[in-house]
Order: structure tokens, then sequence, then C-alpha cells
């Protein structure tokens, strides 16, 4: 029943109460990956990314594929300008799930740019 709360709480306007609502799912059961995972996403939609990224560690300790958590280590890895690591990881979430397309594009635009920073272009 809390874990359903907190998925209508998913949403950038309730992302505060979601927070709450996940930590506290994840007290009660700390090895549920998907606690961890959903508190990450929140926490990506309040531009929380380091917390962001420590949540993504923990669904990663409890469940090496999941191509959802290394996705969101991209994202959170882009916003905070970090292109090589936010490539690595989006790379990472394709090769268990290559039928993201969204994230096969992030990858593209991400090596072109990597590509560019090492030639100074940028």
């Amino acid at each position: 029943a809390l874990y359903k709360k907190g998925l209508g709480q998913m949403n950038p306007a309730d992302a505060e109460a979601g927070v709450a609502t996940f930590s506290e799912v994840i007290r009660l059961k700390p090895d549920f990956a998907e606690g961890w995972n959903k508190r990450a996403t929140l926490y990506f939609f309040l531009g929380r990314y380091r917390e962001s990224i420590a949540d993504c560690e923990e669904v990663i300790k409890r469940n090496p594929h999941h191509f959802g958590a290394l996705s969101g280590f991209g994202q959170n890895h882009a916003r905070l300008e970090n292109l090589e690591k936010a490539l690595e990881y989006f790379e990472r979430a394709l090769a268990v799930n290559p039928n993201m397309q969204g994230v096969a594009l992030n990858v593209m635009g991400l090596r072109k740019l990597v590509a560019e920073k090492a030639a100074g272009a940028i």
C-alpha cells in the first residue's frame, strides 16, 4: 500500500511527498531495489542529482542489470555535465536493454560531444 501511494506521487508536483514515502519504503524493505529506484527518480525531478546517483548505486547493488537505474545514472551525470560518465552509463543501459530508443539517441549525441570535447572543439 505504501509503495502504491508513492507511485501516485511520481510527478514533479508531489516529488517531496514521494521522497518521504519511498524513504519509508526503503526503511521497511531496504533490499527492495524498486524503492530506491523510485526515490532516485524523484530526486532527479527535484534537481537533487547527487542524491539520485546515490540511490541509483543502491539499486545496482541489488540488481546489477537494472537498465532504468543505469539510464538514471546517465541522466544525472549528463545534468552534472559529466559527459563521459553519462555516456558510460547510457551505453551500459543499452547493453542490458537495446530497445531504449531515447537512450540510443542520447548515446549518439554524447559520443559526438565527447569526441568534440576531446578534439578541443568545445
